[in-house]
């Protein structure tokens, strides 16, 4: 489950007010102050700090605090693998031992204060490591490992011997992975792989395995970061590391639980910015409790819907299962560049074309692409006569290409291939081979082995065989660096629309951070004024909080007799909308608080007896009643904010109106975003023809929607913890060139 042993964001909202009024608060990031340029107006960092890690990775001395070389003992086991990783590596390794002289001929330190040196990385093989890591400050080590269990995955108990243990860390000034670790980081790597690698980050070691065993497949791995419990080193350090790193060609993650949502963003921005994937499973897709939220927004937005749209926000590509988490990231870290060149170039068109030596699996992958979301173009007429030299007439070959069975005994094989590279809109040929076919799947196999070597464009085979002893497969393929093998055709699918969107997510990505609000806009004072701290405002204050951001609401007055209620009728303009108003109240119109369409002053004054008769009934007190502008035509949406528990405020957009969550049409963002994302939310909408005009209406001011959430954003930003919930609700967005307008307002404050 989301965040079930880890710590979560705790970000003080007072630090935007300290901002706002002059002050400079300076939080502290791994040990160093942060500079205020590195802060959002919230108070929230807007740059990594990325660990220096390469004397974790490869140290220059070790020492092994609880080292053993007594038969059946677990320590044992333990201190050989170090042994030979440290012999790997080219590490001193020091065993520390209170009772030994040596550990496996070496000599032995009583306590790491008897060192013989400053040493670079302790692994601690103790049940309770507090004790050595106050030892540890005094001796300056920079990085230590702890194994032992017992921990925030126990409990109450363990949580609070977690925290003792991070704040040791924290004032030790060293870096600490683990607790509840374990040997992942230090197993053997193949160093005989070309390529580029895959990085590996696992909380649980035993789900990294089949990422680990991709090795036998001719895939390289790099590093493997077992982050365990994250009371110090998380899962975000490893990836603003790794992106760093130029051998890595992607990181692939598995995830239990996000210790510190800015962080992760951050970290994923580094990543975005270097144009290395990640790929993440993320544990914890359903929620097994109710959230409790006035507002809709609340019940529409999730904490997996947030981490959901966050991952997708920043690039990081989330699957479900571990085989994809295998699949996509060797697919991606071998198209991300050529391994004989410095970056080179990825492909730009994201044409797949299907070659088959069968028309029925052509068809058939071509139907589950297409169903997928990959663009399957017509390959030209030129280019259909071109391979039509080499392939009979009589076969199709727009793409899918019905080769009617590649060509074993010359070249014209090798021919239709580059032909089809050859084609400006193609970018990924895909060759599924459902069965060996020797020695036809032989050939073929070689063919797209040697043709994947001198194109820059992406191939992949799709091996079905359930065998997978074949030497076409076992050698051929699985030789090659440059061709991405899968076993299955969803795999195949997935993979191949992850590097396409990732590519195109890579082309235009332009960091939020960099054009994040630093400082308070104007509105911030005013918007202050309005708050009352740990109420619901009522509809008349929530639209004033709107109107200083500069968010449009109707005409309207606030009114407390029915005389007063009937001159400001008058006023605004029949027909009118009456509402009760008061700081109590969430959803009006189900408590019959809601008059529309009333056109005459005995309407009016009728509308306010029946308002105050029945808040009186219902023991609801009210500030006064609304007699608001009537805005008719429109689309109804709903905008608003959420305070996500670990990323801190969210903003939501989606259908609207009375039947807002039963539609649950909405999509959902994570401050700061730029106009782009505000975009990007709309189309994720399964309504979104309601906003282009379906049957004779006009098209909705879509422009004025996008400004709505892009203020909204502002204001989620700058009042930060201190606006629980936001929800406008309806947002009434107007025909083209109209603009849009809050109808209807929560707001709850912290």
């Amino acid at each position: 489950m989301l965040g079930s042993t880890h710590g979560t964001l705790t970000t003080d909202s007072r630090r935007a007010r300290a901002i706002a009024c002059g002050e400079h608060p300076s939080p502290v990031v791994h040990g160093r102050p942060a500079a205020t340029d590195d802060l959002d107006v919230s108070g929230r960092p807007l740059y990594a700090d990325v660990p220096d890690l390469d004397r974790f990775f490869r140290p220059g001395s070790v020492a092994v605090v609880g080292a053993s070389d007594a038969e059946g003992r677990p320590n044992t086991g333990i201190t050989r693998q170090l042994l030979a990783w440290a012999e790997r590596v080219g590490a001193r390794l020091h065993p520390v031992h209170p009772t030994r002289q040596s550990v496996f001929g070496i000599p032995c330190s009583p306590s790491v204060a008897d060192l013989p040196e400053q040493v670079d990385l302790a692994v601690l093989l103790v049940s309770d490591p507090l004790p050595v890591i106050e030892q540890l400050a005094e001796t300056k080590v920079k990085f230590a490992v702890a194994f032992a269990s017992g921990f925030a995955e126990t409990g109450t108990e363990g949580a609070a011997a977690q925290e003792r243990l991070a704040a040791a860390v924290a004032r030790s000034g060293l870096r600490l992975l683990g607790p509840n670790t374990n040997l992942n980081a230090f197993e053997r790597f193949r160093d005989d792989l070309d390529g580029p690698a895959i990085a590996l980050i696992t909380q649980s070691g035993h789900q990294g395995r089949p990422v680990f065993a991709l090795q036998e497949l001719g895939i390289r791995l790099s590093h493997w970061a077992p982050t365990g419990n994250e009371a110090d080193l998380e899962t975000s350090d490893f990836i603003s590391y790794f992106a760093e790193q130029p051998e890595v060609g992607a990181i692939a993650a598995y995830v239990e639980g996000l210790k510190d949502g800015r962080s992760f963003l951050l970290a994923a921005d580094r990543a975005a910015r270097r144009g290395v994937p990640v790929v993440a499973v993320k544990v914890g897709r359903t929620e097994t409790g109710a959230r409790t939220a006035a507002s809709h927004t609340g019940k529409l937005t999730g904490a997996d819907a947030v981490v959901d749209a966050a991952m997708r926000q920043f690039g990081v590509i989330r699957v479900d299962g571990l085989d994809e988490l295998q699949d996509t990231a060797a697919l991606l870290a071998r198209a991300r560049r050529r391994p004989d060149t410095e970056g080179g170039r990825p492909p730009t068109a994201d044409g797949v074309v299907v070659y088959s030596i069968s028309g029925g699996t052509g068809a058939h992958f071509a139907d589950l692409a297409a169903e997928a979301g990959l663009h399957l173009p017509v390959l030209s007429d030129a280019r259909q006569a071109e391979l039509h030299q080499w392939i009979p007439e009589y076969l199709n070959v727009a793409n899918p290409v019905d080769n009617g069975g590649h060509p074993v005994g010359d070249w014209r094989g090798r021919k239709i291939i580059d032909a089809i590279l050859d084609d400006p809109d193609v970018g990924v040929l895909i060759c599924p081979i459902t069965g060996p076919f020797p020695p036809m799947s032989d050939k073929l196999a070689q063919d797209l082995v040697d043709a994947a070597e001198q194109t820059d464009k992406l191939v992949c085979v799709v091996w079905g065989s359930p065998v997978g002893t074949e030497p076409a497969y076992r050698e051929t393929l699985l030789g090659s660096s440059r061709v991405a093998t899968f076993r299955t055709f969803a795999n195949c699918i997935t993979a191949v629309r992850a590097h396409l969107d990732h590519q195109r997510f890579t082309t235009t990505y332009h960091s939020p951070f960099d054009e994040a609000p630093r400082s308070p806009s104007p509105s911030f004072r005013k918007a202050q004024a309005l708050m009352r701290p740990g109420q619901q405002l009522s509809e008349h204050a929530a639209k004033q909080l709107l109107r200083a951001y500069g968010i449009r609401v109707p005409r309207e007055q606030l009114v407390t007799s029915a005389a007063a209620a009937v001159r400001a009728a008058s006023l605004v303009g029949y027909p009118v909308v009456m509402k009760a108003s008061g700081a109590r109240i969430a959803h009006k119109t189900e408590l019959g608080l809601v008059k529309i369409g009333l056109t005459s002053a005995s309407q009016v004054r009728d509308a306010y007896r029946e308002l105050t008769d029945i808040a009186r009934y219902e023991g609801i007190s009210l500030d006064g009643v609304l007699v608001c502008q009537m805005v008719e035509r429109g689309v109804e949406m709903v905008v608003g904010v959420t305070h996500d528990r670990l990323f801190g405020p969210t903003v939501t957009v989606g259908l609207g109106g009375v039947l807002v969550e039963v539609l649950r049409d909405s999509a959902v963002r994570v401050p700061p975003f730029g106009e782009d994302q505000a975009r990007a939310m709309l189309t994720e909408l399964r309504g979104l023809a309601l906003l282009d005009g379906v049957r004779g209406a006009p098209p909705a001011d879509v422009d004025a929607l996008v400004e709505v959430v892009l203020r909204v954003q502002r204001m989620a930003l700058e009042l930060g913890d201190d606006l629980a919930e936001l929800d406008i609700n309806p947002l009434m967005v107007l025909p083209r060139g109209q603009g849009a307008v809050a109808l209807d307002a929560l707001a709850v404050c912290r």
